[in-house]
């Protein structure tokens, strides 16, 4: 009864070993300005030709426990047309404060197991009060044949994008 504990312990651990991780990596760059925000960033999928989006994640900022950091989610255009104007904020398991600059990870894998297979851009939108507005977007096949990192560089208010994806 032993042996089997342990064996199934190791088919348990080996199996999500093997499990592929999908995550993004998000680089929020220090700029140099004398007013300073932190941005606010969305993060979608939507299918190649579709309307469909998927929502990964946003970063917005709520002052002093009250919506008013909302209002300003309309400044993200793409997503806000797409999709924002829809959701009623805060949203479980996807929204969140900004970030500071430097690099944050983003995981993918719950994302992407509910994606049917097909053609995808993923999106990523950041603006910044008092400063600009930037959208990146990366094509990519789901499901991955095999690992691939795929990338894109912003110019002013993200910094490099990383796409790790694992079959």
């Amino acid at each position: 009864m032993r042996k089997k504990g342990v064996w199934l312990w190791v088919l348990l651990c080996c199996s999500t070993a093997h499990a592929g991780e999908s995550w993004l990596d998000v680089e929020l760059p220090t700029i140099d300005v004398a007013e300073y925000h932190r941005p606010y960033v969305a993060i979608w999928i939507q299918g190649k030709g579709s309307r469909d989006v998927h929502n990964v994640a946003v970063w917005y900022q709520l002052r002093d426990g009250s919506e008013k950091g909302e209002e300003w989610l309309k400044d993200m255009r793409q997503w806000w047309r797409r999709s924002g104007r829809g959701l009623d904020m805060p949203v479980d398991g996807i929204s969140g404060a900004t970030k500071a600059p430097g690099q944050h990870r983003v995981e993918l894998n719950a994302a992407l197991q509910a994606l049917p297979a097909g053609d995808y851009l993923l999106n990523v939108e950041a603006a910044r009060e008092v400063g600009g507005r930037e959208l990146l977007k990366i094509p990519f096949s789901w499901p991955a044949k095999a690992a691939q990192s795929l990338s894109a560089q912003g110019e002013t208010e993200l910094g490099r994008l990383q796409l790790h994806l694992e079959p």
